[in-house]
């Protein structure tokens, strides 16, 4: 799974720890899902988008071997 979180992250000027603290979980979860190292739940997802007002696909794609 690919995602675009640090991308729209940065254009809300959010920190991480911002946007940890918006969906409730930590700041090394924040980093973990951009760099590719944790898929977040379906309830994160949604959190996270509802941050963004975005539709979850808008900053999550799976890739071809998903």
């Amino acid at each position: 799974m690919t995602n675009t979180l640090k991308v729209e992250r940065a254009i809300m000027d959010y920190t991480q720890q911002q946007l940890a603290d918006l969906v409730g979980v930590s700041r090394q979860t924040i980093n973990a899902i951009e760099k590719g190292k944790y898929i977040p739940s379906t309830t994160l997802s949604l959190k996270l988008a509802r941050v963004f007002g975005k539709h979850v696909e808008d900053f999550f794609a799976l890739e071809s071997e998903d």
